[in-house]
């Protein structure tokens, strides 16, 4: 009942939205109409003031010239020529006016059509743009449902092989069985356990992310090293998958400023990946090495590699290389990225489909001025 409500205040909230719009265009239209009207009647005032003016002042002149002409004892055949000619310049003035008339009415009727053009090519570029972003919330909305549907599903499954381990755990206990089988399910719940903090502290990170809160915690390290503890991390689960993984310290490394709990956090999530999509008898090297300002790392693996229109969608969150694939939700490499963002850093992947890829990332080389060399030793 819930989800309905949901799922129906967005469409009546777009309903109240349409007929507002609807409403306020029809309101402006009423204005325009009236403002066009009462610029025409404004005009046509000032047009009938001048007019009337230049009237007046001509009818005078011509008082003034009958005046004149009855002085000097002008004859009726004057008089008349000069009736004609008035006659003939009234006329001529008439149907200038008439002309002047026709031509404002047809520059108000463009003016009339272009406005209405400039007020429908607005209205539809609204009417575009709103369409847009309602399909945009429309598929952020579908996303947040499927992500929410996915994380359900896998911390459900979590949980339920959890209970089902502790439950066999139990009976166990009261049985005559092997010690080591107790500890076989022990180890399972470990693993179970591991995978449910690590989903959590995903969507924890995602989270910060969104905020604009992710917390880096910089502190003088020892680059090497943490290449060395994702050797030994991972090298159980290499070999269990016949695959070699192997490391390359460059020189130089020295000491550097940088969060290691986030960068470890990123270097494993790249070799995870690899591993997840190198096959057995492949090989995944590790490279660290100074260039310029920046140490770089690299992870380098012969798996299945990415075709070169998705090498920058690989780090959108929720992206999935392959359609349908359960093994994770598509946050680790975009919370990678942003971790290497917060250092200030890059983060990009090369690739040859069928051969394997390498990803990237920078780290600025910040060393403390303290503690940047080994103190000398005691003489």
């Amino acid at each position: 009942m819930v989800e309905e409500d949901n799922k129906k205040k967005p469409l009546l909230e777009r309903t109240t939205t349409d007929e507002s719009l609807r409403t306020e265009r029809r309101k402006t239209d009423a204005e325009l109409a009236g403002s066009l009207e009462a610029i025409k009647e404004d005009a046509g005032d000032v047009v009938a003031a001048a007019r009337h003016k230049a009237d007046s002042v001509l009818s005078d002149a011509r008082d003034r010239e009958d005046e004149k002409l009855a002085a000097e004892g002008g004859s009726k055949a004057e008089a008349r020529d000069l009736g004609d000619e008035r006659a003939r310049e009234d006329a001529a003035l008439t149907a200038e006016r008439g002309g002047a008339d026709a031509l404002a009415d047809d520059e108000r009727a463009r003016r009339q059509v272009a406005l209405a053009s400039l007020l429908a090519f607005e209205r539809q570029d609204t009417d575009l743009r709103l369409g847009i972003e309602r399909t945009r919330a429309d598929e952020a909305l579908t996303s947040r449902e499927d992500f929410l549907a996915m994380v359900s599903h896998d911390l459900r499954s979590l949980l339920g092989a959890i209970a089902l381990s502790a439950d066999l755990l139990q009976k166990l206990a009261k049985s005559d069985r092997p010690v080591a089988e107790a500890a076989s399910y022990a180890e399972r719940i470990q693993r179970l356990s591991a995978r449910m903090n690590r989903l959590i502290g995903d969507l924890m990170d995602v989270a910060s992310i969104d905020a604009g809160k992710l917390a880096i915690e910089r502190a003088p390290h020892d680059a090497a090293v943490l290449v060395r503890d994702a050797m030994e991390a991972f090298q159980p689960a290499a070999l269990a998958h016949d695959i070699k993984l192997g490391s390359a310290i460059g020189k130089q490394i020295g000491i550097v400023e940088f969060d290691d709990d986030r960068v470890l956090q990123v270097l494993t999530n790249l070799v995870g990946n690899a591993l997840k999509f190198t096959a057995k008898g492949g090989q995944i090297s590790i490279r660290l090495e100074a260039v310029g300002d920046d140490l770089r790392f690299a992870v380098t693996d012969t798996g299945e590699g990415i075709v070169a229109d998705r090498l920058e969608q690989v780090f959108d969150r929720f992206f999935q290389t392959h359609e349908n694939d359960r093994r994770g939700l598509g946050l680790g490499l975009h919370i990678a990225r942003s971790i290497v963002q917060a250092h200030g850093g890059k983060i990009w992947a090369e690739s040859t489909p069928e051969r394997g890829s390498t990803f990237f990332f920078t780290i600025p080389r910040v060393v403390p001025p303290a503690r940047a060399k080994s103190p000398p030793p005691p003489r």
